[in-house]
C-alpha cells in the first residue's frame, strides 16, 4: 500500500521552512503531494505555475532521495477535498510556533470532522527555520533587505528581481 501524504500551502515563496518540512515528510511517506494554492480573491507575487516549478526545482530531487516520489500540482477550494483527490491519507503540516499550533489543532479538528479517514501529521519546524515566514520574506525583499538567509538562492533572486521597483 503507497503511502500518500499532502501539504498545502501558498508557498509564494516557497522558504527554507517549507524545504525543511518536505524534506521531512518525504521520509516519512511513499508518495508527497505538494499542493499549491491558487485562491482568486488574492494576488501573489508568483503564478501559480511560477510556484510549482520552484518547488520542483528546490525540493524535487532530495525528495526523491529521501525516498518519495514527490508531485507538484496546485487546488483551488478545501485542503481536505485536494487530499481526497490525490488520494492522500495524512495531511502534513509544520509549526512554527504556539499561535500556528492553536490555528493548525482546530484546523486539523475541522478537517477530521469533514474527513476522519484522513489524519493529520504536525512537523515542528527545525531551529534554523522556526523564525520563516513567506509574509516576511516577500515584506523584507520589498523593502530591499537580504533575504537569502530564509529562501533558497534561486528564489530570492527571482522575488528580488521581482518585488524591485515597486512601492
Amino acid at each position: 500500500m503507497t503511502r500518500t501524504g499532502i501539504y498545502t500551502g501558498s508557498f509564494d515563496p516557497i522558504t527554507n521552512g517549507h524545504v525543511d518540512v518536505i524534506a521531512r515528510a518525504a521520509r516519512l511517506v511513499d508518495r508527497l503531494v505538494v499542493a499549491v494554492g491558487v485562491h482568486h480573491g488574492k494576488t501573489p507575487t508568483f503564478t501559480p505555475q511560477e510556484r510549482c516549478e520552484l518547488i520542483e526545482q528546490e525540493v524535487g530531487e532530495p525528495a526523491r532521495k529521501a525516498g518519495a516520489e514527490l508531485v507538484v500540482t496546485t487546488f483551488s477550494g478545501l485542503a481536505v477535498d485536494a487530499a481526497r483527490q490525490a488520494g492522500a491519507t495524512v495531511i502534513v503540516r509544520g509549526l512554527r510556533d504556539a499561535s500556528d499550533f492553536d490555528y493548525e489543532v482546530q484546523m486539523a479538528g475541522m478537517n477530521g470532522a469533514m474527513a476522519p479517514d484522513i489524519e493529520t501529521l504536525f512537523l515542528a519546524a527545525s531551529p534554523g527555520s522556526r523564525h520563516i515566514a513567506a509574509s516576511l520574506v516577500r515584506q523584507i525583499a520589498g523593502m530591499g533587505g537580504d533575504i537569502t538567509p530564509f529562501v533558497p538562492a534561486r528564489v530570492a533572486e527571482l522575488l528580488t528581481s521581482r518585488l524591485a521597483g515597486r512601492d
